[in-house]
């Protein structure tokens, strides 16, 4: 399949219509070939507005399109499940959106199945994709800090402050709602990423707006899934790891990651409130020096931005996405990685229900 055009359907249109469809229209290899939405009109309207050529309603009707060799997956958590699974099973490479599902049993048997179908399957984990985050792993790969000593993330956006911001699955825990899914999905991933999977973890998950509106009737509904977490991790090696995440503070201060160890402290973030990609910035000190802002080379430099910062990251997915079906393989971040973002998901909720810490069961190598 290499050099050929790879056709691609996206089902789910929320951040699938923001991200995943300008995101594969500009990426040369992919060709978009089919748009699901489970109303008809709504699938017509969204393929009429982006030139795609087929609209469709049910995902039979996408995976029996013989144009369709992968499936894009922006749809909420509590669908990705039976999507992945009758996706793969049609034999189509899959990317999906984080959070993995709704358990890890639920992100394994998607695993088990892509290996058995011999399907690519990756996650849009795209932090490890943004030229100053590939900054920091090199920097951290080359020893800036030495031993580390503390890492301490802290994730603080307004976007759903306002009580009066609708109800929707969203607020459902069971749907797979909340900070922890939306956030600290990436969070774990990232960590692992950059300092190896984590040994033990506890957490605390709060719900500061218990009552949002209907969108429909403006009925108030109760809301269950976090909009505050933290969580205390005991990072590879024993390194202590602080989180704080929350999606319900005003004028907070953004996505900041802060690295110190014995030789030097790396502080990477970002203030933009409106666009979770835009505006990172890395800074470095050796021991005892002031922090300067460090430069990021130009070759991690995106060849193109966009109004939407999230656009950028979301093409070297795809990228990612496509020289892996090019190779018949899954490379990080793939579904595997999916798994362990999942596991440390339902992890943090049990140390939360049981109000301990919990041990991360660590991979056989």
């Amino acid at each position: 399949m290499t050099g050929e055009r790879i056709g691609v359907a996206v089902v789910g249109t929320g951040f699938g219509q923001k991200i995943h469809i300008p995101g594969l229209q500009a990426h040369h290899r992919t060709q978009l070939v089919a748009v699901y939405h489970r109303d008809r009109a709504k699938a017509k309207a969204i393929s009429a507005q982006h030139q795609i050529p087929h609209a469709c309603d049910t995902l039979a009707q996408v995976l029996a399109l013989p144009e369709v060799d992968a499936v894009s997956i922006a749809t909420p958590p509590f669908l990705h499940l039976e999507m992945a699974i009758a996706a793969l099973t049609a034999d189509k490479h899959i990317l999906i959106e984080k959070p993995t599902a709704l358990s890890v049993q639920e992100a394994q048997q998607i695993a088990t199945l892509a290996q058995q179908r011999q399907r690519v399957a990756i996650m849009d984990f795209e932090f490890r994709f943004v030229p100053a985050w590939q900054q920091l792993k090199a920097l951290l790969a080359a020893g800036y800090v030495g031993d580390l000593r503390l890492v301490k993330v802290d994730w603080m956006v307004p976007g759903r402050a306002n009580p009066d911001r609708a109800w929707s699955w969203y607020a459902r825990q069971e749907q797979g709602g909340g900070a922890l899914g939306a956030f600290a999905s990436h969070t774990f991933d990232y960590l692992a990423w950059l300092f190896g999977p984590a040994q033990r973890l506890c957490a605390n998950l709060t719900t500061a707006i218990p009552q949002r509106p209907d969108p429909v009737t403006g009925v108030l509904k109760p809301v269950d899934a976090d909009d505050t977490c933290t969580l205390m991790l005991e990072l590879a090696g024993g390194v202590p790891g602080q989180v704080t995440i929350s999606s319900v503070t005003y004028s907070g201060r953004g996505h900041w990651l802060e690295v110190y160890g014995d030789r030097g402290t790396l502080l990477l973030g970002s203030d933009n409130l409106k666009d979770y990609v835009h505006g990172f910035k890395l800074f470095g000190a050796a021991a005892g020096e002031a922090l300067q802002e460090l430069p990021i080379p130009a070759q991690l430099a995106f060849p193109k931005t966009y109004d939407d910062g999230r656009l950028a990251p979301f093409i070297r997915v795809v990228d990612h996405w496509v020289s892996n079906i090019d190779q018949g393989m899954n490379h990080a971040p793939s579904i595997t990685e999916g798994v362990y973002s999942q596991l440390m998901m339902d992890l943090a909720h049990t140390a939360h229900q049981q109000r301990t810490w919990v041990n991360v069961p660590q991979p056989h190598h």
